[in-house]
């Protein structure tokens, strides 16, 4: 009895914190390297997303170029979901990005070696 009732407020938890999450979606217009870009909504405006949980190597570092081209390459041009976790210093959103193939864009860098977990 007692396994099930934490498991209870375990999937509560979960509930509420992913009801908490705001979604938003838009299509890529441009990249500030491998983890950062930004998208233009239905609505007409330009975010700006970090992505969740990972850091790339800027421009001026090895591969930096090959993990901002990476990032283009994927999505570019195309409408993505983003699940907007929190907002940065910066006021930009961090996020998980999710392709139209429904691949996650934050774990497929880390899956090509262009990423660090963060």
């Amino acid at each position: 009895m007692r396994i099930k009732g934490i498991i209870s407020i375990f999937f509560l938890f979960a509930v509420f914190f992913a009801l908490n999450n705001e979604f938003l979606k838009g299509k890529v217009l441009g990249f500030s390297d491998g983890d950062s870009i930004t998208i233009l909504t239905a609505d007409f405006t330009q975010v700006k997303i970090r992505l969740h949980g990972i850091d790339c190597p800027e421009k001026s570092q090895d591969f930096g170029n090959k993990a901002k081209q990476f990032t283009a390459d994927l999505c570019f041009g195309k409408t993505v979901k983003v699940e907007a976790l929190d907002t940065d210093r910066c006021g930009r959103t961090i996020g998980m990005i999710t392709l139209p193939d429904g691949k996650v864009l934050n774990k497929e860098l880390l899956k090509v070696g262009l990423a660090w977990h963060y």
